[in-house]
């Protein structure tokens, strides 16, 4: 056995909470964190927004104080967050918690985050506005069918995945090349640093898909009842948002946007917004329901935070 994964294996576990929507995360985070010297690690693309509380179901004031989340808060509602990001702010956070001999407890439905940091992600670069630009120029005055010939002559591989009417995606092969003289394909073969040492799995869902249904259409309307529709009135006054950024693209805010521009009345978007927080649970049980190594928990069970403690036990 490696000096490494000796250290690795000394290293208190981390714990990983995860589950769809509205189905208990929050709550057995904290019983946890009762029970276990442990912090909480927020593993959700929605709470990292400032002044975007209601809709995301950011924990209150209260329960942040007797709870305190790491990485929530970290982005104003006009700006980007990406996987690569959340990777290396979560692994600091694991290391400092870590360092003081208490257990990481990672939190939240966004599976893509829970990915990336336990498989690692690849070195790209984020995206860079003059490098866009003037391939956008180009591609105006050449055509994409050139910008394609032009990607193909460097990676191959990646010119045949991507259809020369993609230019989205061909912008960003061609980008990667640009600011690092490396192809796309090359770099997606590379891993970065990713989670090391004990790592508990958890996912935590009701029995039946009716009742996660019943528990999001509550929520929603509770949001409502707490202020929501001011709170994206509040965003939508500002002259720098507007709905295809990433922030009101999330669940319910898209919704109650287009209520406030007029496009639909009130029990229409709450309509809308149920279904749209539905679908996204849907996704979420679809990662889950093949990713491995995953312990399943019950929403309401009394039995969870027995049933964490002993696993933990294993685990060690």
């Amino acid at each position: 056995m490696s000096v490494q994964s000796e250290t690795e294996l000394n290293q208190p576990p981390v714990i990983c909470l995860m589950g769809p929507t509205a189905s208990g995360k929050t709550a057995l985070a904290m019983a946890l964190q009762d029970a276990l010297p442990c912090d909480i690690v927020s593993v959700d693309s929605a709470l990292i927004y400032r002044d975007m509380d209601i809709g995301t179901a950011k924990p209150t004031k209260d329960e942040l104080a007797d709870y305190p989340h790491r990485l929530i808060n970290l982005r104003d509602a006009n700006e980007s967050y990406s996987a690569a990001d959340f990777c290396r702010d979560a692994l600091a956070e694991i290391a400092e918690i870590r360092s003081k001999n208490r257990i990481p407890l990672l939190v939240g439905g966004t599976m893509m985050y829970f990915k990336s940091l336990i498989e690692g992600i690849s070195p790209l670069p984020t995206a860079n506005a003059e490098v866009r630009e003037k391939i956008e120029a180009e591609a105006n005055e050449f055509g994409w069918q050139v910008m394609h010939e032009k990607l193909a002559e460097v990676d191959p591989i990646s010119a045949e995945r991507i259809h020369p009417n993609d230019p989205q995606r061909l912008t960003r092969a061609i980008e990667v090349y640009r600011l690092t003289g490396n192809t796309l394909t090359q770099l997606t073969q590379i891993k970065g640093d990713k989670l090391a040492g004990n790592v508990l799995q958890l996912a935590i869902t009701p029995k039946e898909r009716s009742t996660l249904h019943e528990r999001i259409a509550l929520r929603y309307q509770q949001m409502i009842d707490l202020g929501f529709e001011q709170e994206v009135a509040k965003l939508k006054s500002r002259d720098d948002l507007h709905q295809d950024l990433p922030s009101i693209r999330c669940v319910g805010y898209r919704q109650m946007w287009q209520y406030l521009d007029g496009e639909c009345d009130h029990d229409e978007m709450v309509f809308r917004g149920v279904c749209a927080t539905r679908q996204l649970a849907k996704r979420q049980l679809t990662w889950l329901r093949n990713w491995p190594n995953l312990h399943w928990l019950t929403t309401d069970d009394e039995t969870n935070l027995e049933q964490v403690l002993a696993l933990l036990k294993t685990e060690q």
